[in-house]
């Protein structure tokens, strides 16, 4: 069983991830799967999130940046406190539900 998600992005950076993509024989909802199963083995997001360089500083404040680095470390030490699941189709039967 499956489900749909809907994602809202920029159209230019839709296009540049495409070609990507594209390059590396992965479809969008491929990259999307893989991300999400490996959120679920890692019990965490699969990459580093950090400020490579000004680009986030053009839709981020330097406020939200620093507000969210610090929720994703706060989870990071306390991943008891965050549902988990121990396989793909309790994460799915969970979203169902929603």
């Amino acid at each position: 069983m499956t489900t749909a998600i809907s994602v809202q992005i920029d159209t230019k950076d839709k296009e540049k991830v495409t070609k990507i993509l594209q390059q590396l024989g992965v479809s969008m909802s491929g990259l999307i799967n893989m991300t999400i199963k490996q959120v679920i083995l890692r019990n965490k997001i699969p990459f580093e999130i950090a400020l490579p360089n000004d680009e986030l500083k053009q839709y981020f404040t330097n406020k939200e940046l620093d507000s969210a680095s610090k929720e994703l470390e706060y989870m990071e030490n306390h991943l008891d406190e965050y549902k988990s699941y121990d396989n793909v189709n309790e994460l799915f039967k969970d979203l169902d539900n929603d």
